[in-house]
């Protein structure tokens, strides 16, 4: 929420914190009340207009989450239609690894995702996955080469602290 504007003839009551006079650790957003015994005598109006803002931007403004490259969208969508149409790839994160933590990929079926489960849709296809897992992964691209030595698929995760040398594992600090 937003404040727009603030009036009150009892000026002991508020502390704005752009006050010169005073200094505050607020945010320059917030607005603190003041009350003691002899400010609840002042018995003037107080007035506080508010308005409504949205917490986050519209979806056209944000990156998702995910991302995958042209190769990694064309490959998955060649394993999909390998299998059903109504897939989607869950991608996660578990326990183990070289370096402590490892990525879990697999495709499943849409109405299988939980209700906790941050769907990202990413040029007409599905990726989910669980919310412990996306504090690890956030922000991270998928890759797929098919070169002979050094190919599959890839994760570039601006999370990760240390990867393993294959690529398939990673250390991250929360």
């Amino acid at each position: 929420m937003a404040v727009s504007s603030i009036s009150t003839n009892c000026s002991s009551l508020l502390r704005l914190p752009n006050n010169p006079k005073r200094s505050l650790s607020l945010p320059k957003s917030s607005v603190s009340f003041r009350s003691s015994r002899s400010n609840l005598s002042c018995r003037k109006p107080l007035s506080v207009k508010a308005t409504v803002v949205p917490a986050v931007p519209t979806a056209e403004g944000l990156a998702p989450a995910i991302t995958l490259t042209d190769n990694a969208l064309k490959h998955l969508n060649k394993m999909r239609g390998e299998r059903d149409e109504d897939l989607c790839l869950r991608i996660g994160v578990k326990q183990g690894g070289c370096s402590g933590m490892s990525y879990s990929m697999d495709f499943e079926k849409r109405e299988n995702a939980r209700p906790d489960d941050s769907i990202i849709e990413y040029n007409g296809f599905t990726i989910v996955c669980d919310p412990k897992s996306l504090l690890f992964i956030f922000g991270m691209q998928l890759d797929y080469s098919d070169a002979l030595i050094g190919g599959g698929f890839s994760f570039k995760n601006p999370n990760a602290t240390q990867t393993c040398g294959c690529g398939k594992s990673f250390a991250a600090e929360m």
